[in-house]
């Protein structure tokens, strides 16, 4: 039986939450990224920073018999709950609320995505540790350390101070290689020699992250208006063929939201294994969220000069409790979505590959 195997690698920082009925089922990304890394699939990472879409997705994937990863970034959801509203606690406790309340049964991951570390100063080094201890205590089961915005020498340094308590203790590990920046921005690809000396690094002082985040061309946001889809499919193969000859499981592919689903499923051909939605669950949340709301939630970007998604903490109650209709125009509007990715990801059928796979080598 799937579940009872998968349920041997719920991890101890969750298991004790979910309780010994529970058919949650929250894995660690080690798990996931490890075995399924050769597989020409990739696991869809959904930034609900609305909630009102984790029933739909969840519902998606059930039907589907897909994996899929909850994350939000630390300035969606950090100690004081970022632009969300969503502290780690409350992501969590959301998310578990969810599951039990829908009867959702398929393995996700808590993924604390874009954990950023700027500068080399202590003051910073130490906020993102306070960050990540309050995210393991929370139930996080995976993390992205982040420290891109450094010069190479320096990453490699901040992310193997970061890293080594995520390895000793069983936790997925991302980590990034060239800052993907917003649409309408300048972008500098990420090269192969410079993922080769980044990898080496870490390999030094004894880290071999599962997944590698690079810049391919992609931007995050919204596309604008005549705004083209660049990525550039060939340095991502060659990234990927030098990474997982030094232990990396896959790459991660952000700025998913705007590209087309014909090219979203050839990713995986080029060594994708983690793809990154999320302002697509924001635009499918403003979408369904009553008009009033949604008129004042433009106002108030139009009069403060702030992109329209730092307003979701500013409206957090008012969206919180919004109608009943609206809740479920929201989540039926989330399933679609999450079906077509994940049939576009190849993901249909994931989560049972995942546990014939964990269940050759220790069943249950």
């Amino acid at each position: 039986m799937p579940h009872a195997i998968l349920r041997q690698y719920i991890h101890p920082n969750i298991s004790a939450r979910l309780g010994s009925d529970s058919k949650v089922c929250v894995l660690s990304g080690r798990e996931i990224f490890a075995t399924l890394g050769k597989e020409k699939s990739i696991v869809m990472a959904c930034n609900p920073r609305i909630s009102h879409v984790v029933p739909g997705i969840m519902r998606a994937a059930e039907e589907l018999d897909a994996l899929v990863i909850f994350e939000l970034t630390a300035t969606e959801g950090g100690l004081d709950g970022g632009y969300t509203g969503q502290t780690p606690e409350i992501f969590v406790h959301t998310l578990l609320e969810q599951a039990q309340r829908h009867s959702f049964t398929k393995p996700f991951v808590i993924h604390a995505d874009h954990i950023t570390v700027k500068d080399s100063s202590e003051a910073l080094l130490t906020d993102a540790l306070r960050l990540i201890e309050a995210q393991r205590a929370a139930g996080f089961t995976s993390f992205a350390l982040d420290a891109s915005f450094n010069p190479l020498t320096e990453n490699i340094r901040i992310v193997s101070t970061l890293a080594r308590q995520m390895v000793d203790a069983g936790y997925g590990l991302e980590v990034e290689l060239g800052e993907v920046p917003t649409v309408g921005s300048e972008t500098c690809l990420t090269t192969v020699e410079e993922a080769e000396a980044f990898l080496d690094g870490l390999a030094k002082n004894g880290v071999i992250p599962h997944l590698l985040a690079i810049n391919n061309g992609s931007h995050t946001g919204n596309y604008l208006d005549g705004q083209m889809v660049q990525i550039d499919l060939e340095r991502t193969a060659a990234i990927y063929a030098m990474a997982s000859a030094r232990g990396v499981s896959g790459l991660v592919q952000h700025g998913i939201t705007g590209t087309p689903l014909h090219l979203v499923g050839r990713l995986a051909e080029y060594g994708i294994r983690k793809g990154n939605i999320g302002t697509l669950w924001q635009n499918v949340a403003h979408a369904g969220l009553p008009l009033d709301l949604m008129d004042t939630i433009r106002r108030w970007s139009r009069d403060t000069g702030r992109d329209i998604k730092y307003a979701t903490g500013v409206f957090k109650h008012d969206i919180d409790d919004i109608p009943e209709e609206n809740v479920k125009l929201i989540a039926e509007m989330a399933y679609r979505e999450a079906r077509e990715f994940i049939s576009a990801f190849h993901g249909k059928g994931s989560a049972s590959r995942l546990a014939g796979l964990l269940g050759s080598s220790r069943c249950g």
